[in-house]
């Protein structure tokens, strides 16, 4: 069957116009505020890199980019109501890495992690920290495992939420190297850190920032850092992979948008965002968070939380890990 010329051709102008539109689109973008959703409350990861990316943006774009803090659910609720809203580039959310493990956790999510949402841009990473009560004298991995061996469950590690980074790399060690320990579940990360170091519980998880002036003074002691190699942010503390290789993690947060958020904007958002992740005050600010800027293209951002995904959906998998 043969094609009439004349429709192939007004079928390929109707695809450039369409493309001519978009790119208009997008170059006149942002024409009022846009919104970005945070899943989680103020003052956390993804708050604070939202703000931070958030002023820089305003101050490029010409528009106000306002920080919508949306708390509940193990930061559900939040990411639904921005997969609800209209994918025009006017509201995006800001996600970190228990984005990735929340498919995992919760049996109907009412959105699609994947489907439902295109990647934007990654906006900073940075590792977490292994940190013990100086009560228990150790002063290596090795040490802690040996301890964990010889006495199972006696070792209590403090987490907070089931699915938060503290509580997952706790259980990537117990499968790492075949311990046993108690789980003391925390509401928040600082009610945690306040029990670690008046010694009632011995072990956690952390944020970088959120321990350095408790290493500083001794009252917490860091036996190994999760990313790949070792840091700058802590010199002299050991790589979890030294001992267990492959085993690295950092916290990161990411910028989303809605699906089917016209490619030109996400492309205009994507370039702005990186401008704005080199500026050396950005650097210095998330570096006094124990983080690095990481801009990069949607379609890493994409592997990184697919390749999240498929990593502690396997752990939540293997130990049992439930939201009880």
């Amino acid at each position: 069957m043969r094609r009439c010329p004349c429709a192939v051709v007004l079928f390929a102008f109707a695809i450039l116009a369409a493309t001519a539109r978009g790119e208009a689109y997008a170059q006149g973008y942002p024409a009022k505020p846009v919104r970005i959703i945070v899943p989680n409350a103020t003052s956390g990861l993804a708050d604070i890199c939202a703000r931070l990316v958030a002023a820089r943006l305003g101050d490029s774009l010409g528009q106000p980019f306002l920080v919508d803090n949306r708390p509940g659910a193990g930061g559900t609720l939040g990411t639904a109501a921005a997969v609800k809203a209209a994918p025009d580039g006017y509201t995006l959310l800001a996600v970190f890495d228990s984005h990735a493990a929340n498919p995992a956790l919760f049996r109907n999510l009412p959105y699609d992690t994947l489907a439902d949402l295109a990647p934007v841009s990654l906006l900073a990473r940075g590792p977490l920290v292994l940190v013990v009560n100086p009560g228990l004298g150790l002063g290596t991995l090795d040490q802690l495992v040996t301890l964990a061996k010889s006495k199972p469950g006696a070792v209590n590690f403090a987490s907070v939420g089931p699915g938060s980074p503290a509580r997952l790399l706790m259980e990537l060690l117990k499968l790492e190297a075949g311990i046993e320990v108690t789980m003391v579940p925390y509401k928040g990360a600082g009610l945690a850190l306040g029990d670690l170091v008046s010694g009632q519980v011995q072990a956690m998880f952390a944020t970088v920032p959120s321990v350095s002036s408790h290493l500083k003074t001794g009252r917490l002691r860091a036996l190994a850092i999760t990313s790949p190699r070792r840091s700058a942010v802590l010199p002299g503390v050991p790589a979890m992979s030294e001992t267990y290789p492959g085993f690295a993690s950092e916290a990161w947060v990411g910028l989303l948008a809605p699906a089917k958020t016209p490619p030109g904007i996400v492309a205009r958002l994507n370039a702005e965002v990186a401008k704005v992740l080199e500026l050396p005050d950005t650097k210095m600010r998330l570096a006094e968070l124990g983080l690095e800027a990481a801009p990069g293209t949607p379609e890493a951002l994409d592997r990184l939380i697919r390749s999240e995904m498929e990593r502690w959906s396997r752990v939540i998998r293997d130990q049992g890990i439930t939201l009880e």
